[in-house]
Parts: C-alpha cells; sequence; structure tokens
C-alpha cells in the first residue's frame, strides 16, 4: 500500500508562522512583562454597546441574520460610510457584514484573484497580507517603502512593481505597523496609475476612526475609483471590539454579489449578538470613540517623544496606535534587539521584519497600554539602548 508523504496541502505547508506570535509567546511564560507588542485598543468595549448585545440575548435574537447581515446594522454602516467618508453604498446589495476585517480580507482575495495573479502588496504590512494572497492562489509583489518618505507609498513605486500580471493593490491607511496615513493628495496620484493599468484596490480602513491629525480620506472617495475598489473595515480597533469579531465589507454591486456567494459557503453570516452591539456602537458610541482617541493622541506624543530622545529615531504616526522606531544605532538585528529588550528589561515589542524586509532595522510598539506602563516601558527601553547603544 503506497502511502502519502503528507495530507497538507503545499500552500499551507509553505506557510511561514506569525513572528508575532512567536514573541506573545514568549513573554507569556515570563513575569512582569510591559507587552507593547499588542495590536489591539486596551479599552473596553462601551457598557451601552454591550449592554446591547445582552438585551439581544435577553430577548431571544440567537438565530442566523441574512448572510449579508442584519439591514438595520448594513443601513447604519450606509449612513456611517456616506457621512463620515463621503461615500454611499446600497445597504442591500453593496455592503456585507464579516467576521471581524480579517474574514473579509480574506474573501477578498478569492473573490478577484486568479491562480497566478499579482497584487501588489505595501511593506512593512500587516503579517496577514502575503499569505492570504497566496492561499487564494495569488502571487504578492512587495513593495518597500522607505523611512525618508514616513514609509507613504509614492507612484513611482507603484509603477516600478507593475507587470501585465498584476490584478490588484493593497493598501492600508491608516497603517499597522508603521502608523502612516494616506492623505487625499498621496491617494490622488496612487490613483492615478492604479486607473491607468485598470487594477482594483483592497483598501484597509480598519484604523479609519484613528487618524489623529488630517482625518482619514478613503481612496473610494476619489473621483473614478469607487467602481474598482474594495473597502474593508470594521469594529476592532476604532470602537475597542476586537473580541466580537465584527468587520464589514462596501464594494460595487458587481463586487459585492461574489462576495457574498463566498461568505455564505464560508461563515454562513455574522455573530448575532455582535450584530446588534455594533448597531448601538454605530448609533451611540461615536462620543466613546472620540475619547478614545484623545487618549492616544496624547499617549503617542507622549511616546514617540521619548523614543527620539533615548536616540530611537521615529517619525510621528499619523493614525493607529503604532510607533515604529528605527533601532539602527544599537547594531542589532529587528529580532536581536527584540529578544533581549525581552529578556533583559522585560518589555515586549514585536521586531520589524516580521512586517516584510522593509521593516527590518525597525521594531513596532503599540502605545495603546496605560500611561503608567509606557513611563516604566520607556525608562526600562532608555536603560536598554544606554547599554546597546554602539
Amino acid at each position: 500500500m503506497t502511502t502519502k508523504t503528507s495530507y497538507i496541502a503545499k500552500s499551507v505547508e509553505n506557510l511561514k508562522p506569525s513572528g508575532i506570535r512567536k514573541f506573545f509567546d514568549l513573554a507569556a511564560n515570563m513575569e512582569g512583562v510591559i507587552s507593547l507588542g499588542v495590536g489591539e485598543p486596551d479599552f473596553i468595549t462601551s457598557w451601552t454597546v454591550r449592554e446591547a448585545a445582552i438585551l439581544s440575548l435577553e430577548q431571544g435574537f440567537t438565530s442566523y441574520t441574512a448572510n449579508a447581515g442584519l439591514l438595520e446594522l448594513r443601513e447604519k454602516i450606509s449612513t456611517y460610510m456616506k457621512d463620515g467618508y463621503g461615500i454611499e453604498y446600497d445597504a442591500k446589495s453593496e455592503i456585507i457584514v464579516t467576521v471581524g476585517a480579517s474574514q473579509a480580507l480574506d474573501i477578498s482575495m478569492r473573490a478577484i484573484i486568479d491562480p497566478g495573479d499579482e497584487v501588489v502588496v505595501v511593506e512593512p504590512g500587516f503579517v496577514s497580507y502575503v499569505p492570504l494572497v497566496q492561499l487564494a492562489g495569488g502571487v504578492p509583489v512587495t513593495v518597500e517603502t522607505k523611512p525618508e518618505n514616513g514609509f507613504k507609498l509614492t507612484p513611482e513605486e507603484l509603477e516600478e512593481v507593475i507587470t501585465s500580471r498584476t490584478k490588484a493593490v493593497l493598501l492600508c491607511s491608516p497603517n499597522n505597523p508603521t502608523g502612516t496615513v494616506l492623505e487625499k493628495e498621496n491617494l490622488e496620484k496612487l490613483a492615478e496609475v492604479i486607473e491607468q493599468h485598470d487594477l482594483v484596490v483592497l483598501s484597509d480602513e480598519i484604523y479609519s476612526e484613528l487618524a489623529y491629525d488630517s482625518g482619514h480620506v478613503s481612496i473610494a472617495s476619489l473621483e473614478g475609483m469607487r467602481s474598482r475598489t474594495i473597502v474593508i473595515n470594521g469594529f476592532s480597533k476604532g470602537f475597542a471590539m476586537t473580541g466580537w469579531r465584527l468587520g464589514f465589507i462596501c464594494a460595487p454591486a458587481d463586487i459585492a454579489v461574489p462576495l457574498l456567494k463566498i461568505h455564505q459557503y464560508a461563515m454562513m453570516c455574522a455573530s448575532t449578538p455582535a450584530q446588534f452591539a455594533a448597531v448601538e456602537a454605530l448609533d451611540k458610541g461615536m462620543d466613546d470613540v472620540l475619547e478614545m482617541k484623545r487618549s492616544y493622541r496624547h499617549r503617542r506624543h507622549y511616546f514617540v517623544d521619548s523614543l527620539n530622545e533615548m536616540g530611537l529615531s521615529c517619525h510621528l504616526p499619523g493614525g493607529a496606535f503604532y510607533a515604529f522606531p528605527s533601532i539602527s544605532k544599537t547594531g542589532l538585528s529587528s529580532e536581536q534587539f527584540a529578544e533581549k529588550l525581552l529578556i533583559e528589561e522585560r518589555v515586549a515589542v514585536v521586531p520589524g521584519n516580521v512586517f516584510g524586509r522593509g521593516g527590518e532595522g525597525h521594531i513596532r510598539c503599540s502605545y495603546a497600554s496605560s500611561m503608567e506602563q509606557l513611563q516604566e516601558a520607556v525608562k526600562r527601553m532608555k536603560r536598554f539602548v544606554d547599554k546597546n547603544g554602539g
């Protein structure tokens, strides 16, 4: 009898494990660790939002919703996108409620990518982007942004990597891990290249509520871009609802319909109580969002100023809740720095190289921690840098 060497698909066997998870696992087995690695808010979901979910359970709303999500929620999302970002989407045919922005990304990739299609992925970028392209049968083509440009993708950099096989461009603004925000002027220049080559845009806007200075601009709001853009957003970051696993997709109907097909078969629908909670979040939770944003802005200035003062050069992030300082003065690689800092000073950060080659020489630090924790982390980091500053 012939036996197979493996029952696992090659596409899965070849995936690299998450570099972020490695350092979380190390930190979990240590005492007294201050974690600046977690990519989630340190706020608890607003009480009024939690109460809405509890009420939905008490009233017996425990069945499936429509595949695309509660119509009431989709209508709220439609209003949210129009009022906040100036884009109109039909609640019945152009909005899909998903299980987090992660599932939204996954089904979006699978809906547009044929085997061999190339997808431009901006780096440093979130760790799941490249694997999701690969799992959909596509070929990720990475383009490294530069610190001297504030990690903003330029039209020249985009043009350079486009080939006849390029199908889509994946953008994330505000960016994880750099905190970079693509402003309207940047997006307009990129849009010219995208239209010229007739590409699809996957626009990850999960941090849209956390754009501090210029405000968030969706590339879908630009002239001619709505028809070729899949907007991916959700409630995890701006609304402090990571564990609720609720995201959404906004796309023109000719794209949304095939997206819904995949969602129907893969997931059926998002959690019903979570959807009722999201209705409340959009209806009455915006004051809490603004309060979180004010707090993050204050922490951002303190933490980034502290990094620069200790000699770790860091641009001021325009959004999200991450700082992405250079650690080149220490002579250590990103992984060496992160591991030594964890072992010697009990501060957990994420090495920049896990976000792509362009992240080497940097670390990602989340400032979604209390000021007390940030102040203590700064003391420990400064002590470490002084010892390892070269």
